[in-house]
């Protein structure tokens, strides 16, 4: 490994200011020091967060949740609130990696992590991610594992966490902090397509620093869950994945909220299959016709074509575990 520089901030200030002298934040480590020893990524200065006070789990005024950005993985998915309020959270998470790394990520880092695309990995490939205008090797390459939806010429690598898909699907609002001052933008905008520039992946400033994000109160009652498919059940990234809330009072479906991971650059939002469940009755009949809204758009590449079924199949499975839930 090449040689850095790092520095402890014992502050928010203080990493925000070294943070515009060009230092990357570290906190858990489990993907920047990956890449660090592949030499994808090279900063020169490392700015350890992990002493900062943004480990707690505490409610809003609103009545959701703010989880501190260095609360760990582990700790949000065992937090009493979440797992009983919005288990979609909680199942997301324990799916996600082993659990040492869970033991060890942050939330604030699992958002951030970047794509698990070979290409990208493989210093030694046409990546725009890693070497903007460079060309994007998995287009006409080997790409079984990529996007489906929300592609570009320039990229289409899938987004990789489980985490945030189940976020995505509960409007959650990432709380970021700056030189400029704080801000709030929901994850959905955070996170970027890649369009002409696919090595922008977030929606954040050079020395801001994510202090924590919010889950807002959800209608109730509520039942959520998540499902994710993959090629073996120990740690593995998503195939395809469906995280799914739903509302119903009476009967009906008074709201659904739906999104899919691993066929998207992000977690993917599918409006289509709410729209098509809000103010219905649930049935078998029901959840087969709005799952087959899952997949519209989508521009299967060469060799990942079988992941529009398997979309379509994965939500239209959650939706029958959630919606017979009680």
């Amino acid at each position: 490994m090449y040689p850095f520089e790092y520095l402890r901030a014992e502050s928010p200030r203080e990493a925000i200011t070294a943070a515009r002298s060009g230092g990357w934040f570290i906190a858990g480590g489990t993907t920047l020091v990956d890449l660090m020893r592949e030499e994808v990524e090279r900063p020169e200065t490392l700015v350890d967060i992990s002493s900062l006070p943004l480990k707690r789990i505490r409610p809003t005024p609103s009545g959701g949740l703010l989880i501190g950005a260095l609360v760990t993985m582990s700790e949000a998915a065992a937090d009493r609130r979440v797992r009983n309020e919005i288990p979609v959270v909680s199942e997301a998470l324990e799916l996600s990696a082993s659990a040492q790394l869970r033991n060890m990520a942050t939330i604030g880092g699992n958002i951030m992590q970047r794509t698990r695309c070979t290409y990208f990995r493989d210093v030694s490939a046409a990546c725009n991610k890693r070497d903007p205008g460079s060309g994007c090797a998995a287009i006409e390459g080997y790409n079984r594992t990529h996007a489906i939806l929300g592609g570009s010429s320039s990229c289409v690598a899938t987004h990789p966490s489980d985490l945030a898909v189940a976020l995505v699907a509960l409007d959650a609002i990432v709380h970021l902090q700056g030189s400029r001052g704080r801000r709030a933008v929901t994850l959905e905008d955070f996170v970027l397509r890649p369009g002409r520039h696919p090595e922008r992946e977030h929606d954040l400033g050079e020395d801001e620093l994510i202090t924590g994000i919010e889950i807002p109160a959800q209608s109730k009652p509520l039942r959520s869950g998540y499902l994710k498919v993959r090629d073996r059940q120990s740690y593995e990234f998503a195939l395809t994945s469906a995280a799914v809330a739903l509302s119903v009072r009476g009967g009906v479906i008074e709201s659904a909220k739906v999104a899919a991971g691993g066929v998207g650059t992000v977690p993917w939002r599918l409006r289509g299959v709410e729209k098509a469940l809000v103010g219905r009755r649930p049935s078998d009949e029901l959840w087969r016709t709005a799952a087959a809204r899952a997949a519209e758009g989508a521009e299967p590449l060469s060799d990942n074509e079988f992941k529009v079924d398997l979309l379509q199949r994965t939500v239209e499975r959650q939706l029958r575990v959630v919606g017979g839930r009680r």
